[in-house]
Order: C-alpha cells, then sequence, then structure tokens
C-alpha cells in the first residue's frame, strides 16, 4: 500500500468519482491514476468503487470505510508537513481561508490587513461560497479555516469557535415610508417586499424564525448572498433590505437609511471553524487572535482538548463576545 495510492482514492471520490477531472487537478495521466486505484483494491481484496463497464459508478460500503481512513491519515501526513515546515521557517509558509462574502468584504479587512503586516511571506488564499460549501471545506481539509454563521454545527469533524454577535439592520430609500416610523415592528416590515439573504447565508435562519413566531409570513420577493447586491436592489425599489448591520457603510450607503432592527431578531454568531486533529503553526494562531482577542493560543489549545461540543460551550459561558 502506497500514500500516493491513498491519495488517489480521496481524490477520486472528491472529484465525483470523475478519474479525468481527477487526473487533470493532480497533473498526472488518467490511466495512472486508474493502475493504482485497481492495485490497492487487489491488495486489499475489496472493491473501493463500483463499476459499470470502465466508469466508476459508487463509492462501496468497504470503501467508504476505506476512505474515511485514507483522509485521516492524509491529514496526519499534512501535520507532519506542517510540523517541518514550523520548525525550518516559522515566518513562511500559506493559509487558506473559506467564507461568505458578507465576511470576507465587512468583516476580515482589519484582520488581513493586519496579519500581511506581520507575516509578509506568508501566502494568503481565500475562499468564498455558500456556508455550507465552507464548512464541507474545512472538513475536508481543503482550507485551514472556516469563517461563517451557519452551517458549521453540521460537521462534527470541526472544532468549532464563537468570534463575535452581530444582528441586522433594515435598509430603504430616503423616501420610502419605513424612513419615517418611530419604532420598526416585525408587522410594519411584513407589509412589504423583502430584500434579503438566501437561505441558509449569513443568519438568514434567524430571520425566519422571528417571523414565523409572530405568525407572519415575510415577502421575500428576491434573495441574494451577497450584501451588496441587496443593497442594490433596494435602490432599485425592489423590496425593504435586511441585511447584516456590519454591511451598511455609512458613506457608500448615504443614499439609504438604515433603521437598526436588533430588537427583532435575535443576534446570530460568526464563529472560525477547523478540522480537528489539524496541527496549528503559530501564524494560525496569530490570524484567529487578531480576528477573534477572545481566542488566545492557550484558548484555542482548551478547545482542542475537548471532547465534545457541550465541553467547548461550556469555555465560552462567561465570556461576553463583542457585537458588530
Amino acid at each position: 500500500m502506497k500514500l500516493q495510492q491513498l491519495r488517489y482514492i480521496w481524490e477520486v471520490a472528491k472529484h465525483d468519482l470523475n478519474v479525468s477531472a481527477t487526473a487533470q487537478s493532480l497533473y498526472t495521466s488518467q490511466p495512472g491514476i486508474s493502475k493504482q486505484v485497481r492495485l490497492l483494491e487487489d491488495e486489499l481484496g475489496v472493491e473501493v468503487f463500483a463499476r459499470s463497464g470502465k466508469h466508476l459508478t459508487r463509492v462501496t460500503p468497504a470503501g467508504a470505510a476505506i476512505l474515511q481512513i485514507a483522509g485521516e491519515i492524509l491529514q496526519k501526513v499534512e501535520s507532519i508537513k506542517q510540523v517541518a515546515q514550523e520548525f525550518s521557517d516559522e515566518r513562511k509558509g500559506s493559509l487558506s481561508i473559506a467564507t461568505t462574502h458578507t465576511q470576507a468584504r465587512y468583516a476580515l479587512p482589519p484582520t488581513i490587513n493586519e496579519f500581511i503586516k506581520m507575516y509578509p511571506d506568508v501566502a494568503l488564499h481565500m475562499h468564498q461560497g455558500t456556508p455550507m460549501q465552507i464548512s464541507e471545506m474545512a472538513a475536508d481539509g481543503e482550507v485551514d479555516f472556516a469563517i461563517a454563521t451557519e452551517a458549521l454545527a453540521h460537521f462534527p469533524d470541526l472544532i468549532m469557535m464563537p468570534c463575535y454577535h452581530w444582528n441586522r439592520s433594515v435598509v430603504v430609500p430616503k423616501d420610502h415610508p419605513l424612513a419615517q416610523v418611530k419604532e420598526l415592528t416585525l408587522e410594519r416590515l411584513a407589509d412589504f417586499p423583502i430584500v434579503t439573504y438566501v437561505f441558509g447565508f449569513t443568519g438568514r435562519s434567524k430571520l425566519d424564525d422571528a417571523f414565523i413566531k409572530r405568525g407572519l409570513e415575510p415577502k421575500v420577493v428576491f434573495t441574494a448572498v451577497d450584501s451588496d447586491v441587496i443593497k442594490t436592489y433596494v435602490r432599485l425599489g425592489l423590496g425593504v433590505g435586511i441585511i447584516a448591520s456590519m454591511a451598511v457603510d455609512p458613506l457608500q450607503d448615504s443614499d439609504l437609511v438604515a433603521l437598526d432592527a436588533s430588537h427583532l431578531f435575535e443576534a446570530s454568531t460568526t464563529r472560525i471553524g477547523f478540522r480537528k486533529g489539524s496541527f496549528l503553526r503559530s501564524y494560525m494562531y496569530d490570524f484567529i487572535r487578531l480576528f477573534a482577542p477572545h481566542l488566545t493560543p492557550e484558548m484555542v489549545d482548551k478547545v482542542q482538548a475537548c471532547g465534545n461540543r457541550y465541553e467547548v460551550d461550556e469555555l465560552f459561558a462567561d465570556i461576553e463576545l463583542p457585537m458588530h
């Protein structure tokens, strides 16, 4: 059994059993991958992938168990490389982050700016996607950190740490009827078409829950993953915008009126997550601390030592998170 063979079956599974796409991503030949997969299966005496002719059709039950262990082995190999890099040059390396548009556009710039000053020789890579995609990338080891509000809890292989709370604002044109109200209510909001985030994005579930509890059905006429896109369509008169308060820019959005809606919706919590068993280099600890100052290296180590998420929650029970 060779490490390369484990990498091949892992990558084939990750590329939806498309051997051609796997070969392209690994800069090798399709026949070479197919041969190594077959050799591994012959050695193990079981099929990792079921086939129809020359095409792979599904992962077998034995293959699923083998792939899980292969993923753990490959992660340990990556950790060994990280350890070696840390001791050879602790100020060089790479850091990959997966997050949503709102976090990348409004929450992360100060952290990124300060981090680059501290570690100019560390290459930063940012990936944007849905919370589910972000969580999957971190759980699969494709990125070092996932930063999101939704979906992280669905992945037991991720260690999650709370960074800050945030709430929402309602944005409307200056001549909109809501711009003149003294007290914003859910009932008044429900009278107008709403433009907000796609379900599963940026705390959208908290918004839906608030209306449901009041027995109201919001008229959501347009959804987007990007706060700036939502504001664009508010300007076009498509509806009332409900966005993260951090996404309101006093200068760029001076043509809109932002109404505080924190009394209408339960606050959401942005978290940073990474795969269990990951080796964190010193600059990774520093990135976490820059983004969430209460997440000191000592606290992060305590979180990693926790046996379950209940223990993690207990660690943060007495810590007051900042509000963004």
